[in-house]
């Protein structure tokens, strides 16, 4: 949809940016967002500014006393909200200008993605950008009119006084603006309901990752652009269309990707985990924040490519970066906090980008010694490996055995040098002023880390973290869930708040899902269930046939928006979706499936131009088109035989077990009193039972 905004208002998007030392935290103002548990609106409960928080109370003032909104968006780890707030919102200057023409609201989209999304879709309306943080003047009903990210002091006081004038001379004007972009959002947000009977097929599906294709960086991995995102679900997808479809040339690009990942300065090399993203093209210098939902996603990710390619590299990325959410962001109670900002202390008690992870030449060169020789070729302390003013971001290039052999020692020699080199950092770097923490839990993330550690005991075999999977799907369950089965989005010392999002819902069905699969606890299925019929009551759209991202029982701003492309984080209707299709095998004859192929119909016509968009979406085109597995397993070694399966990836299958009878019916009348047996049905047919796993592997048809 093109839509035409007046001249006057795009002259004042400004996106000018600059780098200005912080300025130290005073305490002489406190305003409203003391109340608050959020990490980010904390850290601006000491500004001059007037902050409220997204309140109803807060919206029905505006509208009474005829108060433009000032709705300022960002979230704890991010470097350019710290930038603008020491610069304009610690200023009493521009504070006066805020607080004597607008009514100013401070969000964390962490907690409130509903509203972020709604003011990031009119951003990106009014200028073409997005980011954080997110500033949008809007009428006081919430419509936006108007809105920026970063904006230097100068031109943030000048577009405000502008702003405030615009609306007392020329309202009607404004007021227009407001309704015309307002039906842009609905209209951009609209979902049809498919009536065509046809669905992807896997000629479509191949023609759509050839166009894919032609955007791959087969040298450096991820895609040919900078910055580069991580993007775990397209490259999750991949490795099922990969393995099932017997695909070398797109596994080749997996294994480049995921390899050039973990060597690059995106991971921690010293301390494990991954940040946001890189900001060039070999994944060198990350945007230095750590993300939980990030970390979570790529365990899922590396555990699953170490099972198809048994590549140690990806098995200890999967140990790290475990490793690293235990000792930074596991609380006491189970749950997972949220992120690392991107900033930290340097050497002159100054705020700055990536301080507690770099490198000087002189640091290294103390540290190690006679070793800094082999250091520094393993990783880059070079001209490659040089970021800004003298400092080094560690970053890999070649392989254990390609250095090995150039030094003359073992691989293992190698190895066991480079860990010691490592853990001497590692101990220096403890000395340093650690990232602040953004300890508030997420219903949704902590979902993604559960899938994780699902993942990663499954396909690692590492009873410790199925242990730390069932201590945060605990958590969950006594801190997150209502008696009524819905959920919450946010924990904080001790509270829960906020009621939940789809997205919340959705990723927790699919790790229940997962959790299941491999204790054969059926608690976990019952409660994937029971959060499934809770969200359809409270979320669907029968006018779509797909899930608000909002409930019913929340109160709407502007639109219930129905989120469909993947993003970072895959979009709350595409889990969904391929967690309705494994429910449907469960609990067959609820409806679940015609509910997740009419959404997959609703949405299959973006495919094959944006397939990158999408591509959560494709795992539920593979699941449709080609043979998915029920595998039931019932017998006294049910588990043993269903971890050894588990083990294998098989994208295209669940597993369900039981020592004997179930009221699961894929495993009903399957019992044969002492022995084990297996059962692999498609679509309710099965197999002749057989005893072993290697039997179930020969039954099913792996390329």
């Amino acid at each position: 949809m093109s839509i035409k905004f007046p001249f006057f208002l795009l002259i004042l998007m400004v996106f000018l940016g600059c780098n200005p030392k912080p300025n130290k935290v005073t305490h002489e103002h406190t305003n409203a967002l003391i109340h608050e548990t959020s990490p980010y609106l904390l850290q601006h409960a000491h500004n001059p500014v007037n902050w409220e928080a997204w309140l109803p109370e807060v919206l029905e003032r505006a509208q009474k006393e005829d108060k433009l909104l000032l709705i300022s968006i960002g979230y704890a780890a991010c470097h350019w909200c710290h930038v603008m707030e020491k610069e304009c919102f610690e200023n009493p200057e521009v504070a006066k200008v805020m607080n004597e023409h607008f009514i100013n609201i401070k969000i964390d989209r962490e907690e409130r993605p509903d509203v972020d999304q709604i003011y990031m879709d009119a951003i990106q309306m009014i200028s073409g950008n997005g980011g954080w943080p997110l500033n949008i003047v809007a009428l006081p009903d919430g419509r936006p009119f108007w809105g920026a990210t970063y904006v230097p002091k100068e031109n943030w006081m000048r577009s405000l006084e502008q702003l405030a004038e615009l609306y007392q001379k020329d309202k009607p004007r404004i007021t227009q603006y407001a309704t015309d972009l307002g039906n842009g959002l609905h209209a951009i947000n609209l979902v049809e309901h498919n009536k065509e009977n046809d669905l992807f097929n896997l000629n479509q599906l191949e023609a759509a990752i050839h166009n894919w294709s032609l955007y791959f960086d087969t040298f450096l991995g991820g895609h040919k652009r900078a910055p580069k995102f991580m993007m775990p679900n397209n490259w999750d997808f991949l490795l099922h269309y990969a393995t099932t479809q017997n695909r070398k040339d797109i596994m080749e690009v997996v294994d480049t990707t995921l390899t050039r990942m973990a060597f690059g300065g995106i991971f921690d090399h010293v301390g494990g985990g991954f940040s946001r993203y890189a900001v060039d093209t070999k994944w060198h210098i990350p945007h230095f924040e750590k993300m939980l939902y990030d970390n979570g996603q790529l365990i899922s990710l590396y555990a699953k490519a170490y099972a198809v390619t048994k590549n140690e590299l990806y098995k200890k990325v999967v140990q790290q970066t475990i490793a690293f959410t235990q000792e930074e962001l596991l609380d006491e109670s189970g749950g997972f906090y949220s992120s690392l900002d991107a900033d930290s202390m340097d050497e002159h008690g100054e705020l700055k980008e990536g301080a507690y992870y770099v490198w000087t030449k002189e640091e290294l060169e103390r540290l190690l010694g006679e070793d800094l020789d082999v250091f520094q070729d393993y990783f880059n302390i070079n001209s490659y490996g040089l970021w800004e003013d003298e400092n080094y971001v560690l970053i890999r290039d070649k392989t254990d055995e390609e250095l090995a052999q150039k030094h003359g020692i073992s691989t293992s020699e190698l190895q066991e040098k480079m860990k010691a080199d490592l853990a001497i950092l590692r101990k220096e770097r403890s000395k340093r002023p650690k990232p602040r923490l953004d300890d508030k839990i997420l219903t949704s993330w902590n979902a993604l880390m559960l899938k994780g550690l699902v993942d990663a005991y499954r396909y690692l075999g590492n009873d410790e973290y199925l242990s730390l999977a069932l201590k945060n799907a605990s958590f969950i369950q006594r801190e997150m869930v209502k008696k009524d089965h819905s959920l919450y989005r946010n924990h904080k010392e001790g509270k829960s708040t906020i009621n939940a999002f789809l997205e919340d819902y959705a990723t927790l069905i699919d790790a229940y899902i997962s959790l299941y699969e491999v204790t054969f606890d059926e608690q976990w299925l019952q409660n994937a269930k029971r959060l499934t019929d809770y969200a359809h009551q409270h979320f669907f759209d029968a006018d779509s046939g797909m899930y608000f991202f909002t409930s019913d029982e929340d109160r709407s701003l502007i639109r219930r928006s129905i989120e469909t492309n993947d993003n970072v984080i895959s979009s709350s209707n595409s889990i969904m979706a391929n967690s309705l299709f494994k429910l449907d095998k469960y609990f067959h004859g609820e409806g679940y499936d015609s509910i997740a192929t009419q959404m997959l119909k609703n949405v299959q016509q973006d495919f094959d131009k944006r397939a990158q968009g999408f591509a959560n979406w494709l795992n539920l085109v593979l699941y449709i088109n080609q043979d998915f597995y029920e595998i039931a397993l019932v017998g006294p070694d049910f588990k043993t035989m269903g971890q050894t399966i588990g083990a294998i990836y098989i994208p295209n299958s669940i597993l369900a077990g039981s020592v004997s009878e179930s009221n699961l019916e894929l495993l009903q009348n399957r019992e044969v009193l002492g022995k084990t047996l297996a059962y692999v049905c498609i679509e309710g047919a099965c197999k002749l039972p057989v005893s072993t796993a290697k039997d179930v592997l020969e039954q099913i048809k792996l390329p």
